[in-house]
């Protein structure tokens, strides 16, 4: 295993970081990820019960992994997931710089009649995800819808990946939530035919020998090994590629819970409505309260 400018020392990435990484001879770049303290700081702002902070801690986990591939430091990720009428009827996650947010509406007591462990289809019904990359420095931006369909919000995002931008990818999340907090694993990789990440890619295909070779290594990882604490990132990646000639690994971007709330932030906002919608925002005290779903914080502001 080789390190690009800057790469972490093996063993070393822990916790709340992302690790990236190449296999120059299948063309196949990667990102894996493992989230502890920072997810507990997210899920601990509202009362989640056990089947949504699941959901969330998989939706904030494949938020890490894609917001990990933009290049662009000021550029930004979204998933959002909605549905017309199911238990679920929100979740919102993003990613910038290496801060993740995100927060999951839904009916309490129509959750509760579900029981345990209801599938993704019990929670959203008939939903969608919706995918969307805001590229700062090049001022553009880019948005991919596919349905909720399969086990789960890994299954959406690889069909996204194929529908939107013809890259074949395979996603794997782990989770684990128990008295000592939340922890999440996940694993993204994705093959760049007839180039390896930085380099033109001229063609892709799902049957491309070198992706079926790379799928079937990186889809034997286990739940239990996305999740152990004992086994670095680093460790991960060799233990599925430890064949290969060469795994280049670059430097771990740290997470931290980026929720960008603030009194200054919100009347920045709010001056960009006229004071006739202003005023009618007002409470008795001529103040405007501004809950924020993201960080359960109440905000209020004089205009």
């Amino acid at each position: 295993m080789s390190e690009e400018a800057g790469g972490a020392a093996p063993g070393e990435t822990g916790s709340d970081c992302v690790l990236g990484f190449t296999v120059p001879g299948r063309n196949v770049r990667g990102r894996a990820v493992r989230l502890g303290p920072v997810l507990d700081t997210i899920l601990s702002a509202h009362d989640y019960p056990s089947a949504i902070k699941h959901l969330l801690a998989e939706a904030l986990t494949l938020t890490a992994l894609m917001g990990a591939l933009l290049k662009d430091d000021e550029g930004q990720l979204t998933v959002q997931a909605q549905t017309g009428g199911g238990v679920v009827d929100l979740l919102a996650c993003d990613y910038r710089g290496g801060e993740l947010r995100g927060y999951v509406r839904h009916d309490a007591d129509r959750l509760a009649a579900l029981g345990a462990n209801p599938s993704l289809f019990a929670l959203f019904g008939q939903g969608y995800l919706a995918v969307t990359f805001d590229l700062a420095a090049e001022g553009q931006r880019y948005q991919g819808i596919v349905p909720l369909e399969g086990d789960s919000l890994a299954n959406a995002c690889e069909r996204y990946f194929a529908q939107s931008e013809q890259v074949p990818t395979l996603i794997r999340i782990g989770t684990r939530s128990g008295k000592d907090g939340c922890i999440a694993g996940g694993l993204l990789v994705q093959h760049l035919p007839e180039g390896e990440e930085g380099r033109e890619r001229l063609h892709a295909r799902m049957d491309h020998p070198d992706w079926e070779h790379v799928a079937v290594m990186a889809g034997s990882v286990r739940h239990h090994e996305l999740i152990d604490q004992a086994v670095s990132m680093e460790d991960l990646v060799w233990r599925i590629f430890h064949e290969e000639g060469e795994i280049r690994v670059a430097s771990g971007t740290a997470l931290t819970r980026g929720c960008r709330c603030s009194i200054e932030h919100y009347r920045a906002v709010l001056s960009r409505f006229p004071e006739s919608e202003r005023a009618e925002m007002r409470d008795d005290d001529g103040m405007v309260v501004v809950d924020c779903a993201f960080c359960s914080k109440l905000f209020r502001i004089e205009t």
